[in-house]
């Protein structure tokens, strides 16, 4: 069976019937459709065809093999043809294209379908693993390794980071397109906890976590050996200084927003203050090149690229989960990890990281 993969779960899920439901309308036992739909069993044609009508489906739809692309309705802004990343988000499939931000910046990531019409994808993985995927939006560099640690202990669990600015993350969470969102943006009244204002709006609706993952120091990038001598943000304003940005409704642009204004220092009067990379990651390689000299980031990437670093502020990055969330299977297994020693170690190994909060929770809030 290992060439042909089952849909009956989600297409189960998507009629509100039980397994037990399902099994009385085609006259089998519940048991048969519990091994069905992990892959263990192929019925044979009558069953199929029972299935199929007391699902108002093709058998197709139920049963098709592995490597052949398979229609799947969609929610998401992707365009025909475009190449796309995908995941049940609740009872939706939803579609993130593969642009911008959320490629790699050194080759091509691979997509888990294309888009073949409006609101339609042709799948190119089985659609039980999409069902098991859940979608991370943040910006922390360090996300790639927590899905890759989920891949580890759990190899039928995905965990797929997508790139997005605190403020684009608790969007994207608020509007049902991801089940979590990673932020660092401080209290907008200046008081209270980092995150905590944020994540209580976006969590308004049905409660949810608020759960650390890990502070950082974050702080000026400049050149190795800091040869101009750059030790504030006050410097920033000197002539011979150019710097790269962030975009907005990114935590690094609220926080150089915060310090120019605490220096006095007029926004304007900065050379290159519009001049915005998307990433941390980039705006360190921006740095490196010579095309600009400072930027805000974290010092684990400064120290990646064998750059010099100015500290600024200590931050929390936290992770916001809808309670709809918090029971799905990847989710768990994600969460899981963040509290295994083997994780911990990894991301206390990143320059700048304190793991001491990690997996605790921050703020439960009912519905």
């Amino acid at each position: 069976m290992s060439d042909i993969s089952v849909n009956l779960r989600s297409l189960r899920i998507a009629c509100g019937l039980s397994q037990a439901e399902l099994a009385a309308r085609v006259g089998v036992t519940r048991q048969s459709i519990n091994s069905i739909e992990a892959g263990k069993y192929v019925p044979g044609t009558e069953s199929a065809l029972r299935l199929a009508d007391a699902l108002g489906c093709r058998v197709e739809e139920i049963f098709n093999l592995a490597d052949r692309p398979v229609e799947a309705p969609v929610a998401g802004d992707a365009v025909p043809g475009e190449r796309v990343v995908l995941g049940r988000v609740g009872e939706r499939i939803v579609a993130h294209p593969l642009r911008g931000t959320r490629l790699s910046p050194d080759g091509f990531v691979a997509a888990d379908g294309h888009m073949s019409g409006r609101g339609r994808a042709s799948l190119l993985l089985a659609q039980e693993q999409v069902d098991r995927t859940a979608l991370i939006a943040g910006c922390d560099p360090s996300l790639t390794v927590l899905a890759a640690f989920v891949s580890r202990k759990a190899p039928d669990r995905r965990l797929v980071p997508l790139h997005a600015t605190s403020e684009e993350a608790l969007s994207e969470l608020s509007r049902g397109r991801v089940h979590a969102g990673g932020t660092h943006l401080r209290d907008p009244m200046g008081g209270g906890e980092c995150n905590v204002a944020q994540a209580r709006s976006a969590l308004a609706q049905g409660g949810g976590l608020v759960i650390s993952y890990a502070a950082w120091e974050q702080g000026m990038v400049v050149a190795a050996g800091n040869p101009m001598g750059i030790h504030s943000v006050a410097d920033l304003a000197r002539r011979d200084m150019r710097i790269v940005n962030r975009e907005p409704g990114s935590g690094s642009r609220r926080l150089l927003d915060d310090e120019l204004r605490a220096a006095g220092v007029d926004a304007r009067s900065v050379a290159g203050y519009g001049n915005e990379a998307p990433t941390h990651m980039a705006v360190a390689r921006t740095v490196a090149s010579g095309a600009a000299g400072a930027g805000i980031a974290l010092r684990a990437v400064a120290s990646a690229f064998g750059l010099d670093f100015v500290p600024l502020a200590k931050l929390r990055f936290d992770l916001v989960i809808p309670a709809a969330h918090v029971s799905n299977p990847a989710v768990e297994t994600m969460l899981d990890v963040m509290q295994s020693r083997a994780f911990r170690r990894e991301l206390a190994a990143l320059p700048g990281y304190d793991i001491s909060r990690t997996g605790s929770t921050v703020l439960r809030l009912a519905a």
